[in-house]
């Protein structure tokens, strides 16, 4: 497990690296009010709690992404990996999933409706006195969502440092994604530093500004040029 962490303005990112499909978990706090969110909380969550009591940080939400095993928990060929139903029964807090990926979680983690907070289009949550933007980015999977804090733009699978999330597994849609990566990321101001869900590049962030001009699912003028990239 690897840690990085930036402050500014009252909010800190911790950046930790865990589990062997270098997922990355984010901490998101308001170092003032001493509030925290975990994004997607998953392999080891006693060691992402050590974290939080180590700052004094009080759990106060839990943001997801999307439902796929690595970045949830739940059970992936044939092994368990931990995630937010230990998160759960360790220390209670709201889970925010988009609606569309609601059915997927349940399923897969056996969760009750009760257990999380199915929102819909943009949302903001509130991270002590931090306000967090919801951005739904379907694509990858159907409720894919980033979030939109401080500045920063926590992506999960959406969009990587020089690449962006797979369109073969089930419920992706390529089409879906040239729209969330073209249409919606591609409007933030250049400035918005990226955090991915996975460490596949040699940094660990990069800017929407280096993006559009460097990864090349974002320039794309052409939907039918892009999905002929994607071998569609």
């Amino acid at each position: 497990m690897s840690i990085e962490t930036s402050q500014s303005h009252g909010l800190s990112i911790k950046q930790i690296q865990i589990g062997p499909m270098q997922n990355y978990v984010y901490v998101l706090a308001d170092i003032e009010e001493r509030k925290a969110m975990l994004v997607d909380p998953a392999w080891d969550i006693d060691a992402l709690l050590v974290e939080l009591d180590k700052e004094d940080l009080e759990l106060t939400g839990a943001l997801i992404t999307h439902y796929h095993p690595d970045h949830i928990g739940g059970d992936f060929m044939g092994h368990h990996i931990e995630g937010v139903t230990e998160l759960l029964a360790a220390r209670g807090c709201k889970l925010y999933i988009h609606k569309e990926e609601a059915p997927y979680v349940q399923r897969q983690l056996g969760l009750s409706f009760t257990d999380f907070v199915a929102v819909d289009g943009e949302t903001t949550v509130e991270l002590g006195r931090i306000p967090v933007r919801l951005l739904h980015t379907p694509g990858h999977t159907p409720g894919s969502q980033c979030f939109l804090v401080g500045g920063h733009l926590v992506s999960g699978d959406t969009l990587f440092i020089g690449s962006c999330g797979r369109v073969d597994l089930p419920g992706s849609d390529p089409t879906e994604l040239y729209y969330s990566l073209n249409q919606k990321l591609k409007q933030l101001p250049d400035e918005t530093v990226l955090l991915p869900g996975h460490n596949y590049a040699p940094e660990r962030t990069s800017t929407i500004g280096r993006e559009k001009k460097s990864n090349p699912y974002m320039r794309f003028e052409r939907l039918d040029d892009y999905l002929r990239t994607m071998g569609h």
